[in-house]
C-alpha cells in the first residue's frame, strides 16, 4: 500500500489507496483522461465511467454513474468534471448520500471533507488546468472527515435528516 504523509495545521494526514469513481461529460473528457492516469500512478483503483470521447454528452448521466458507484459501494470517493463543474454538481447532489462540491482550490477540497464529509469533488475543466486539478484531487483524497468534532457530526446528521425528509 502506498502511503504519503503530509502535514496540515499540525495534523498528519495519510493518503491510502482508494477506489475512485471518475466521470466527465464531453467538456471534461481531456481533463478526466489526465486525472485517470494520475490516480493510477498514485496507486488508486480507478473506475472510469466515461465519457470515452469528446463527442457531445449529457452531464447528468455521468453524475448518476458516479453517484450510483458510491451508493453501491463500488467506490469510496468520486470525481466529476464538466465545463464549469456547476451542472454536474447540481445533478450529483440530487442523489441520496452524495455530497458533491465544486472545488477550484485546495482549501475547499480538504475542508469540504474534514467538516462536511464531502464524498465527490467536482471540477470545471474550462476553469482550471491539469496542474491545479491534480493538486486539488490529491488534497481531496488525503482528507478525512473529522468525526471527532461534535459540531461537524451534528451538522452532518442535520443534512442527512434533510435528505431523508425531502425523499419522503
Amino acid at each position: 500500500m502506498q502511503v504519503d504523509a503530509w502535514i496540515k495545521i499540525g495534523r498528519p494526514h495519510i493518503m491510502t489507496r482508494m477506489r475512485i469513481a471518475i466521470a466527465a461529460d464531453h467538456a471534461g473528457f481531456s481533463l478526466k483522461a489526465s486525472l485517470v492516469e494520475l490516480l493510477k500512478q498514485d496507486g488508486h483503483e480507478v473506475l472510469d465511467l466515461g465519457a470515452f470521447n469528446a463527442e457531445r454528452s449529457d452531464y447528468p448521466d455521468f453524475a448518476r454513474a458516479v453517484g450510483e458507484a458510491l451508493q453501491r459501494g463500488l467506490a469510496e470517493r468520486g470525481v466529476l468534471i464538466c465545463g464549469s463543474g456547476v451542472g454536474v454538481c447540481i445533478a450529483a447532489n440530487k442523489m441520496r448520500g452524495i455530497r458533491a462540491c465544486v472545488c477550484h482550490d485546495t482549501y475547499s477540497a480538504h475542508q469540504g471533507v474534514e467538516h462536511d464529509d464531502m464524498n465527490v469533488i467536482v471540477l470545471g475543466a474550462r476553469v482550471i488546468g491539469i496542474a491545479l486539478a491534480s493538486e486539488i484531487v490529491r488534497t481531496f483524497l488525503k482528507a478525512r472527515f473529522s468525526n471527532d468534532v461534535e459540531r461537524y457530526v451534528a451538522r452532518l446528521k442535520k443534512v442527512e435528516q434533510m435528505e431523508r425528509e425531502s425523499c419522503e
